[in-house]
């Protein structure tokens, strides 16, 4: 189970003066969804749950709470993202109940492989436990350092699955300790540092080594892009999801095809799968929006698909392979760090 603060809520929606709500949830936080609506409906408000795969705060189903005549959306699950959003929505981190030091303590060899100085980072469910994970590391003999990332990520230590600047530290680290369970954010980890990354998993106890599965990745990667060195015709994939839509960089990315002899135009999509496009006849694929979909989805691609930073190595304006990510702006120096409900 998870924190959900569920009182904190209801407060919020007070104060919003809120009758009817929109719960919106990962497929992880269902039963936290069902809860939190019984809660709610005890207490004068009325609940509708959203059944739609949710992919991060990036993806705010607040078009949708309006369309259904909601006062609010409770968006379960991730940290506050500052977009433009539709109706007054509350961001809800959900905090784990487990023993990290448990798991650090079982696997303190395979940490100590990383070398002295670690930066050490998370996402929003285990954010809570950094200190005291930094402090067990520093009892052991390791310097920890916690990047505070740039204005797309809420806590100091968070990394998202587009955004891995909260593991950028600014001093000179040997690697990465990653908490959390799954492949997905490690791997964008060692995406985007290019240090070896280590993954521990809270919950089954596991220690994982990315470098294996990050040089795989690499060569699909590069095969992609030696896939579309023939193409002609590129469509250039723009997300309306608010978290996901970057208009310029698309608009950035038809420009450089099209001067270098290409031909490109853009298309809009809400949910990107390649099943949707199979009646184009483009000869290759821009993903401008989550960075994850060519990479994590590539098998399901019939005809090659880049990222931005692909398209420069295909058009000779890059050499070095470098990830993308969705990239925020600058923190200012009063900038709270830990948002829980917004």
């Amino acid at each position: 189970m998870h924190e959900i603060h569920e009182r904190e809520i209801l407060e919020k929606l007070r104060e919003l003066n809120a009758k009817r709500v929109l719960i919106q949830t990962p497929e992880g936080l269902k039963k936290e969804a069902q809860y939190l609506a019984d809660f709610l409906e005890e207490n004068g408000i009325e609940v509708i749950i959203s059944g739609d795969i949710n992919y991060g705060a990036c993806d705010p189903a607040d078009r949708e709470a309006k369309l259904l005549g909601c006062d609010a959306l409770v968006h379960l699950g991730h940290s506050y993202m500052q977009l433009n959003l539709e109706v007054p929505t509350i961001f809800v981190p959900a905090f784990a109940k487990v023993d990290i030091v448990k798991a650090l303590e079982k696997n303190l060899e395979q940490i100590k492989k990383l070398g002295k100085r670690i930066a050490l980072v998370t996402t929003v469910q285990h954010i809570k436990d950094l200190p005291n994970v930094k402090e067990f590391l520093r009892s052991k003999g390791f310097e920890v350092f916690i990047g505070k990332g740039d204005n797309r990520v809420s806590f100091a230590g968070q990394v998202l699955g587009c955004n891995f600047t909260a593991a950028k530290v600014s001093e000179e680290v040997d690697g990465i300790l990653f908490i959390g369970a799954g492949y997905f954010h490690p791997i964008g980890v060692a995406l985007a540092t290019k240090k070896p990354t280590l993954a521990i998993n809270p919950y089954s106890g596991d220690a994982l080594w990315m470098d294996v599965e990050v040089g795989r990745i690499i060569r699909k990667r590069w095969a992609q892009i030696a896939k579309a060195y023939d193409a002609k015709k590129f469509g250039v994939i723009i997300s309306t999801k608010k978290g996901q839509l970057r208009l310029n960089e698309a608009k950035r990315i038809v420009k450089l095809l099209r001067e270098h002899g290409r031909e490109a135009k853009l298309i809009a999509m809400n949910y990107i799968n390649p099943e949707a496009l199979e009646g184009f006849d483009f000869d290759a694929y821009v993903v401008v929006a989550c960075p994850r979909v060519p990479i994590d989805d590539v098998e399901r691609w019939r005809k090659a698909v880049l990222t931005p930073k692909e398209v420069e190595i295909l058009l000779g304006l890059r050499e070095e392979y470098q990830f993308d990510e969705i990239l925020g702006g600058e923190r200012k120096k009063d900038e709270p760090l830990g948002i829980s409900l917004r």
